[in-house]
């Protein structure tokens, strides 16, 4: 068997047989058939990227058809937010259709099921119908108008059509099997009475089909030849095969394809409400400013906080083609952002919780441009000028007075290097009343050529300018917020999943775009939001530099051995060298996880601590890829490319093992 045939996922190779067996590639067809009743969400995008991805790879049509069949939820509004967030996916798609377009084509062959005595129509109430079907271990029976003549059917359900009767008083059914095992098959409802404005055909009328009716009859109008739906509507198939049966005799001629349905495991991501329900909740109490707030799923929101369309496609490859359920972590979504904004954003420096520096020995009213890159993983992105002068502004956190030799930032008597500046050691410090720092004095150093550990983002007082800075966490606190029948899912919204500050930022970010997207150094991926006017930036947090999530999660409860003390933690070296051990044995997906673990422990390691490591046996691949990691933390923040980093990196390339070429690759 070929690599290609052993890549292909179940759909493809369901696809790839039918065409072994005589299917044409030029009738392959495809379709992505969203409800316009709410925003598409990360959800949405694993069946909008298999239904459009096969007509990318098979070079195949594929059709959006709006499924509009239940007016009084659905708005013009849904259709356009809709065909804007696939479009910004980077998707074509060949139609534009809706099911209201077949709303006349459906009626005639309700009207030829009426006359081979397939269809009729009920005039029970709706709770004496759900009664009536029986349960999944119990059969149903008839309904007492079941054998109603066709002459009477057809008058009924004219009348219907003509509005001469009230919501509920009829409603037309297929005649099936009360008996059978499959609960859909039990005399399923083709239309109902509904007396609501439709976004596109008006009062036109005030009958609709249901959906099982609609949507296999609209996939045989157009045609489709593979009908790709996620697993719940697995039991729908053996009624989607029945009507489509039945109305391929009346069509047959002019419509000689038969449509298959095939089903895959919907995307669940942990952390995440998917419910369009549930979610609308969450924009009707105000708990979200709207569907694009940065913290809702949905793809308008996503796009809003920063994603991109690469991210996301790039997510849903790496999720992969399913027929099992399964819940991803959303860390590896954040990953892919990740990522992809590392290869693209461009680095500058912003201060988000300033505690000014005064450079002591530094002339008053002096100021320097100096160059500093906007993009190491990117030398097409050149190089721009930062001001320096004598007061800055750096981060309160990064300064102590008093710290342990593993504290790389500043602390008095201490030195660390000014990204793409000098060398700085603090002196002295100013406090007020309370005794809280308001000012660090210190002295500069031009001799940049000096080994320090510490590299620290800045920004010039005199010359920064102000912009509202919105800080996103996860908006909820638990991994399956509706996961749980004895608590509502708000029970679960993180308190803390907007912050906003005020931050500082380097003057060159005054001439910012809307969605325009930067590394603010050190703190993570941001993007101005459309909330920004001329002289009021406003910034979304997109990601962290690294996934911190992991250390908020809260541990589980102790219920034995509460009175032992707590062991020493493991040094972050070593609990490195251990994931390195397997890395490669694992999965990819958690391999992916593996990675941003090692990366956030990087950042509590030494160069001294890492060093040993270079000389690595050959052999012990995985330990290898977890120091060219680590090592990527510590020259990220300043680590000097000594002759041993330099030797490591060239046997790196060398190797035959991919991971570990790749990670030498971006050193």
């Amino acid at each position: 068997m070929s690599e290609e045939i052993k890549s292909l996922n179940f759909i493809e190779h369901i696809i790839e047989e039918d065409l072994a067996n005589g299917l044409p590639q030029d009738n392959l067809r495809f379709r992505f058939p969203p409800e316009p009743n709410g925003y598409l969400h990360i959800g949405h995008t694993k069946a909008i990227g298999i239904s459009f991805g096969l007509g990318e790879k098979y070079n195949a049509p594929v059709n959006l058809r709006f499924d509009d069949t239940n007016p009084a939820k659905e708005e013009q509004e849904y259709v356009d937010a809709i065909k804007r967030d696939i479009a910004w996916l980077g998707y074509q798609w060949e139609n534009e259709l809706y099911s209201s377009d077949y709303f006349q084509k459906l009626y005639d062959w309700a009207v030829l099921m009426i006359k081979d005595g397939k269809a009729y129509v009920d005039s029970q109430s709706s709770e004496a119908m759900a009664e009536q079907k029986g349960t999944p271990t119990q059969v149903g029976t008839n309904s007492p108008y079941r054998d109603r003549t066709v002459e009477e059917n057809l008058e009924l359900f004219q009348g219907m059509k003509e509005g001469k009767f009230k919501q509920g008083d009829h409603v037309l059914r297929a005649k099936i099997d009360m008996e059978d095992p499959n609960m859909l098959m039990r005399d399923p409802i083709m239309y109902r009475i509904l007396f609501s404005h439709h976004h596109r055909t008006g009062d036109k009328w005030c009958i609709y089909p249901m959906y099982d009716w609609t949507h296999g009859e609209s996939d045989y109008i157009e045609q489709i030849s593979h009908s790709l739906c996620s697993l719940e509507f697995k039991p729908h198939r053996k009624l989607y095969d029945w009507f489509k049966a039945h109305v391929y005799e009346y069509a047959k001629d002019e419509l000689p394809m038969l449509p298959k349905q095939r089903e895959f495991a919907r995307l669940n991501l942990s952390y995440t409400i998917m419910s369009k329900r549930k979610l609308l909740r969450l924009v009707e109490e105000g708990i979200v400013s709207g569907w694009d707030d940065p913290r809702m799923p949905t793809i308008s929101g996503l796009r809003r906080r920063g994603y991109t369309p690469n991210s996301i496609r790039q997510f849903i490859e790496k999720v992969g083609v399913a027929k099992r359920e399964n819940v991803i972590d959303v860390s590896l979504l954040e990953f892919c952002v990740r990522e992809d904004l590392n290869k693209t954003a461009n680095r500058v420096m912003a201060v988000l919780n300033p505690v000014k520096v005064v450079i002591t020995n530094y002339p008053e009213g002096k100021e320097e441009w100096l160059e500093t890159e906007n993009n190491p993983e990117d030398a097409s992105a050149g190089y721009r000028k930062i001001p320096f002068s004598r007061e800055i502004y750096i981060e309160k956190e990064d300064f102590k007075e008093e710290a342990s030799n593993k504290f790389f930032r500043l602390k008095l008597g201490g030195e660390v290097r000014l990204k793409s500046a000098y060398i700085i050691q603090a002196n002295d410090v100013v406090k007020d009343a309370q005794g809280h720092i308001t000012e660090i004095h210190c002295t500069y150093s031009t001799d940049t050529e000096k080994k320090v550990k510490g590299t620290l983002h800045w920004v010039s007082v005199k010359h920064a300018i102000t912009a509202e800075v919105r800080e996103y966490d996860r908006l909820f606190m638990d991994e399956s917020p509706d996961g749980h029948k004895d608590k509502d899912f708000m029970a679960f919204l993180n308190p803390n999943s907007l912050r906003v500050k005020t931050g500082y930022l380097e003057p060159s970010l005054a001439e910012a775009n809307i969605g325009e997207q930067f590394q603010f150094q050190r703190l993570g991926y941001f993007n101005v939001d459309n909330d920004s006017q001329l002289d009021a930036l406003v910034f979304n947090k997109t990601v962290g530099l690294r996934d911190s999530w992991a250390k908020q999660k809260p541990k589980p409860q102790q219920s034995q051995n509460q009175n032992k003390p707590q062991q020493q933690a493991r040094p972050a070296i070593s609990v490195i060298q251990q994931l390195g051990k397997k890395y490669t044995n694992l999965p990819e997906e958690k391999q992916l996880k593996t990675r941003a673990e090692i990366l956030e422990l990087a950042k509590d390691v030494t160069y001294e601590e890492l060093e040993p490591l270079f000389g690595t046996a050959v052999k012990k691949v995985g330990t290898r890829i977890a120091v060219a990691l680590s090592l990527s933390v510590l020259l990220k923040n300043g680590q000097e490319r000594t002759e041993a980093v330099k030797d490591f990196i060239e046997k790196a390339l060398e190797d035959k093992n991919e991971l570990l070429v790749k990670e030498a690759q971006a050193l």
